[in-house]
């Protein structure tokens, strides 16, 4: 498991995401997954450049359906990334670093 990136679940979806005072990009992955598994160290890396700017956590969509149902997720790994609790951006399978950090400079500002 990666050191920067926040587990999620289910239970704590409303408290961690909707509610966060900063954005927050949520990674839908599942251990079977051979990009999801590549994608992890490039989401620790980016949870620390953007740390105090931006939470980044992980939720398996095999133990956690509930969320990965209510924003429409079929297929991992996805990013979506909240803003006040509204999804901005979704990004959809395994992206190469500079993509991500370029999404994001994009939305935080």
């Amino acid at each position: 498991m990666t050191t920067n990136v926040i587990p999620l679940d289910d239970a704590h979806f409303q408290r961690e995401v909707l509610e966060s005072s900063e954005p927050v990009l949520v990674d839908f992955t599942a251990t079977w997954c051979p990009p999801c598994r590549a994608l992890a160290p490039v989401l620790d890396a980016i949870a620390a450049d953007f740390r105090g700017r931006l939470k980044v956590t992980s939720l398996d969509v095999d133990d956690n359906p509930e969320s990965a149902m209510s924003y429409g997720v079929r297929s991992v790994p996805a990013l979506l990334l909240f803003k006040e609790g509204k999804v901005v951006r979704q990004l959809l399978g395994a992206q190469p670093r500079a993509k991500l950090e370029q999404e994001l400079r994009t939305h935080l500002g």
